[in-house]
């Protein structure tokens, strides 16, 4: 099997590495070789944080060059389109729609982007595009966006649900898996 790559994208404290580490663990339960590089940039700030996995039957480097990732899950949409670069010609972008003011934004020096999924389809590129922010709410936790998008990820992979139920319950805390698995389970099943 050839290696794969799937970038993680967003901002600071949306629940990237979290979603980072169930994909991983639902490939290393696959059998596959896994490795996630956490790449947190100005995370604690609202800052862009990156997350690589790379899996495969065999994987020497973390790290995803431009041109080379086969999936974008993009937490917030400036984040998916900022990374656009990254995406193989036939790759996927798995994306939320909610719109995070970066600090350009905030003090007036730029304007939001606008029709982001519209221009990045018209680019060619495959993007799922959804309200997450709306179904983790639904789950019952806005912090649960990153479950949504990995519900949604899974349309993707050829992984049935149980394992990835497993994958959640072997990563999340057990005080808020009844939410995660909903939020995958609305994610998952989003028309």
């Amino acid at each position: 099997m050839e290696t794969k790559n799937v970038m993680i994208v967003g901002v600071g404290g949306q629940g990237s590495l979290l979603a980072s580490r169930v994909l991983g663990r639902l490939l290393i339960d696959a059998g596959m070789d896994v490795k996630v590089s956490e790449v947190h940039g100005m995370s604690q700030r609202g800052g862009s944080v990156v997350t690589y996995v790379r899996y495969g039957e065999r994987v020497y480097s973390p790290i995803v060059d431009r041109g080379e990732a086969d999936f974008i899950v993009s937490f917030e949409l400036l984040e998916a389109a900022r990374n656009l670069p990254y995406l193989k010609k036939e790759g996927q972008i798995v994306t939320n729609i909610q719109k995070i003011d970066p600090m350009p934004v905030i003090t007036g020096a730029a304007s939001y982007p606008e029709d982001l999924v519209e221009k990045m389809k018209n680019k060619g590129v495959k993007v799922d595009a959804m309200d997450c922010l709306s179904l983790a709410k639904e789950a019952g936790s806005i912090k649960a966006v990153n479950m949504v998008l990995m519900g949604r990820l899974s349309h993707y992979f050829g992984q049935p649900d149980e394992a990835w139920m497993k994958a959640i319950e072997s990563t999340v805390p057990e005080k808020f898996l009844d939410i995660n698995k909903k939020a995958f389970a609305l994610g998952r099943d989003f028309k």
